[in-house]
């Protein structure tokens, strides 16, 4: 079982809408087993489920999983209509997880990922070695999967990235979880929505989560009176600070930008720029205190929400060969293609297997994870990813060369959006990444309506806060 053939499975790390996309690997006559951590397909989806997509359900839907579900009735909802993280799970990533069927196996944590009877360090027949997975499922016990390939979609949501602005958790930040949250806040439930009524939060983070979080707590401020939030930004405020406008081919996107908007120049929120998190402190009430690494502080908060982006968990390919940029964590080759510091969602250039590929010949990373740290994905291009490493396994080089994409425009990439409905003006905006001046703004009614800015709530912003 050590020598790989094509008798083999390829093994699929995760279930979600990447992961699922081994519908690709199917019509290529290949055997994919798909190992989800998680009780569901769709874990990670399902725990951000009261978010709206800002993506319409014509670009959340895998041209080849619709294929596989045709079959079984199922229909896609209306194309031009934004799913929440709910809908996606429960309407179309659960149908095709039960297509196909016991090739998704669950309660399957993945925990290391090597060439049979080679370390990282040995060449000779390397190549040659089927993959071993190793698993550990949910009653405790461990297995071994050999696989001719490996595709590891598991994603970013796992892990956050911290507070502290030097990408390292603050001094005092995991002291202070118990008022720290890393996701958007379900309003909706109950309990959540106490933990923020009449309260000040501080939101840290400037991408479209963020602006997901500060326009929901807008909305709680307009019942529940004491509500208010803080805005820490670690760049400053510029026309590519808040949304894309009707100018924006994701409509709900642009409108989220605007919204986030909104709960400023309304006074629900206030907005502190240049600001890099150094420290969480508490006063003498317990309340948080934020300590900026020039010196500056907060007053007191009841609430923290920390929304600077994801980061992809490495920990189990310690033993595969990668290929890494040294900056994103992302494939060498792909890197240069989704630099934030240069591109947008709908300006990163289509691609495939070659630049997915690792010096590991037959792994791939491919949707959140294969970007690293960089916020500019969207689902559709984690399908694309799929259809070509699938053909690339399967050895129709054709196939796998013929990358064809074409993305909507504008945007900082990569979070969650809360609107059906499109919004708002929008006037050209350059870089998102300009040096901040330290800096309290608070946009009075009426301020110019200068904007910019990004499908899948598990990634954010632009330059990661």
């Amino acid at each position: 079982m050590t020598t790989t053939t094509p008798d083999l499975p390829v093994v699929v790390i995760g279930a979600g809408p990447a992961g699922l996309a081994a519908a690709h690997l199917v019509e290529h006559g290949l055997r994919p087993r798909v190992l989800e951590a998680g009780p569901a397909a769709a874990t990670a989806v399902r725990e951000w489920a009261h978010v709206r997509l800002f993506s319409a359900w014509g670009e959340v839907v895998d041209p080849a999983a619709e294929k596989l579900l045709a079959p079984t009735g199922w229909t896609r909802p209306d194309p031009d209509t934004c799913p929440s993280g709910g809908d996606w799970a429960e309407q179309y990533l659960q149908p095709l997880a039960d297509v196909l069927g016991d090739r998704v196996r669950l309660g399957a944590r993945v925990t290391g990922v090597s060439r049979a009877g080679r370390d990282r360090i040995v060449d000779a027949g390397r190549d040659e070695q089927a993959f071993v997975v190793h698993v550990t499922h949910a009653d405790g016990r461990e297995e071994r999967v050999y696989a001719r390939a490996v595709v590891d979609a598991s994603g970013t949501w796992s892990t956050p990235s911290p507070a502290g602005g030097s990408g390292l958790p603050a001094l005092g930040e995991k002291a202070a979880a118990d008022r720290i949250t890393y996701r958007v806040p379900d309003l909706r439930d109950p309990a959540v929505r106490a933990r923020y009524a009449g309260r000040r939060t501080a939101v840290i983070g400037s991408g479209t989560s963020a602006f997901t979080a500060l326009a929901s707590l807008a909305g709680l401020a307009k019942d529940e009176p004491g509500t208010h939030a803080v805005w820490l930004l670690r760049r400053g405020i510029s026309g590519s600070t808040f949304g894309g406008g009707s100018a924006d081919q994701l409509p709900a996107r642009g409108a989220l930008g605007l919204a986030a908007k909104a709960a400023v120049d309304d006074g629900h929120a206030d907005a502190v720029t240049g600001f890099r998190t150094e420290a969480v402190e508490r006063d003498g009430d317990g309340r948080v205190v934020l300590v900026g690494e020039d010196g500056r502080t907060t007053a007191p908060v009841d609430e923290v929400v920390v929304l600077t982006g994801m980061r992809p968990d490495l920990s189990f390919l310690s033993e595969i060969r990668l290929g890494l940029d040294e900056r994103l964590q992302a494939p060498t080759e792909l890197a240069p293609l989704i630099d934030p510091n240069q591109h947008s969602c709908g300006t990163v250039y289509p691609h495939g297997h070659r630049e997915l590929s690792h010096p590991e010949t037959g792994f791939y990373l491919v949707g959140m994870k294969s970007y690293g740290r960089a916020p500019t994905f969207l689902a559709a291009t984690g399908y694309e990813q799929v259809r070509s490493v699938a053909a690339a396994i399967a050895g129709d080089l054709e196939a796998a060369d013929r990358v064809e994409l074409v993305l909507p425009e504008t945007g900082v990439c990569g979070g969650a959006g809360l609107f059906d409905d499109a919004a708002a003006a929008r006037t050209d905006a350059t870089g998102c990444c300009a040096a901040p001046e330290p800096a309290l703004v608070k946009l009075g009614v009426g301020a110019p309506a200068d904007a910019e800015v990004a499908d899948v709530a598990t990634s954010d912003g632009c330059c990661g806060s």
